[in-house]
């Protein structure tokens, strides 16, 4: 009897340690997945120009007639019906001040973003902030955030306004077809 009495209370507790580990690793799913979805995706972008396969994005300097008068421009090309609103931000590493670029507004899909080359002396963060609906904006929580830590030296520089559009253009075009694509 005592034989059958200290088998019945081994595989009891077998049985208690079994439950409690599915239980933990149902919990622990749960909790990766929960992670997964609150947490916006970021991506680094490092070069002038990057690729995802929801994101289009490339750099370019229109130069003025004194480093006050230069301007950086950024053509970001997304779906829409993806990335519903999308505002655009510059921040102080430091402070953490932000100085909106773009108003977190809806997504027309080709975005053309200016700013004085001069900003990112004080602000050289800048953050795209693609949000998958109205309801996400409003409270902040970008499903993708692409940031870059300064202009990337690798920017190409124009004298005209048309050579810099036509650029931004060429260059879209042959990030989205898969050519000359640098994707981080």
């Amino acid at each position: 009897m005592n034989d059958l009495f200290r088998r019945d209370a081994s595989v009891s507790r077998a049985v208690v340690c079994l439950l409690l580990l599915a239980s933990f690793c149902m919990a622990l799913g749960t909790a990766e997945r929960a992670d997964a979805a609150d947490a916006p995706r970021e991506v680094h972008g490092m070069s002038d120009a990057i690729a995802t396969p929801d994101v289009a994005l490339a750099w370019g300097i229109l130069r003025g007639t004194s480093e006050a008068t230069t301007t950086v421009v950024v053509r970001i090309v997304t779906d829409p019906a993806k990335y519903g609103w999308m505002g655009v931000v510059g921040i102080d590493p430091f402070s953490k001040q932000e100085q909106p670029l773009r108003l977190v507004a809806a997504n027309p899909g080709t975005t053309d973003v200016r700013s004085p080359r001069s900003r990112f002396a004080d602000f050289p963060r800048t953050e795209f902030r693609l949000f998958d609906s109205e309801m996400a904006a409003r409270s902040g929580a970008p499903a993708l955030m692409v940031f870059y830590l300064g202009a990337p030296d690798t920017t190409p520089e124009f004298a005209t306004e048309d050579k810099l559009q036509a650029y931004l253009a060429d260059r879209i075009a042959r990030l989205r077809s898969g050519a000359g694509s640098k994707t981080p």
